[in-house]
């Protein structure tokens, strides 16, 4: 059993999963206990097929394990439905991925003021959350912005603030920097660092660049499925 400071937000007994490809199956995971409370930044390393997908996919409902359980603020996600997994992603966990997955056509500002238009936030409220989001990031000049006008860093730096907009109690970010180069991947840890410390917030990165590693209080290392010792 892995374990981070003292209250609990995700816990994961057990857990496995495994895919069918063809006619044979491939495992993904395999019996990992994990232990992490909130207010924490968590690295979870290894080369690339070592689980470290697989499992934040499985901590953030986008997907079900084939054997063990999951819980996550006292919540057993194996016993909400779609539906109700969709509204807890909606509320309690914000995503960053390796690809940006930025709107175009949408400025800076109104990229991550989306999640609160689609909860139906208006007003000053929602605006002020926004301002407050691209500050943390150190991007409020770039409000107006559309993605093709910033680097690779920047554009990261606004899918952050998407995923911090709407006050999730857990960000999880999958390869963030797999896109970026070194000094940049820099900036990026040192900005969840800053959000553990300041926003009061969760972060789990999955990552397979050694820089995570200054940055995070704990890490994970995963080979083959499992967590190694």
């Amino acid at each position: 059993m892995v374990t981070a400071m003292t209250e609990t937000l995700i816990r994961t007994v057990d857990l496995g999963r495994t895919y069918r490809v063809g006619s044979s199956e491939v495992q993904a995971l395999a019996s990992v206990d994990l232990s992490v409370s909130s207010g924490v930044f968590l690295a979870v390393t290894g080369r690339s097929g070592s689980g470290k997908t697989t499992l934040l996919n499985l901590i953030g409902g986008l997907d079900r394990p084939t054997s063990g359980e999951i819980t996550l603020a006292g919540q057993p996600l194996g016993t909400l439905s779609e539906s109700e997994l969709t509204e807890l992603r909606r509320r309690d966990i914000g995503f960053v991925f390796q690809s940006f997955a930025l709107l175009s056509t949408l400025s800076t500002f109104d990229n991550v003021a989306l999640p609160l238009r689609i909860v139906g936030m208006t007003g000053r409220e929602r605006d002020a959350r926004v301002r407050h989001c691209l500050a943390l990031v150190g991007l409020a000049e770039w409000a107006s912005h559309r993605p093709y006008q910033l680097s690779g860093g920047q554009q990261q730096r606004v899918t952050i603030a998407r995923a911090l907009v709407h006050e999730p109690q857990l960000i999880l970010a999958d390869e963030p920097t797999g896109d970026l180069d070194s000094e940049t991947a820099r900036r990026i840890f040192a900005l969840f660092r800053r959000l553990v410390d300041d926003e009061d917030v969760t972060v789990v990165v999955a990552s397979h660049d050694p820089l995570v590693e200054e940055y995070a209080d704990l890490t994970v290392p995963l080979r083959d499925g499992r967590i190694e010792a």
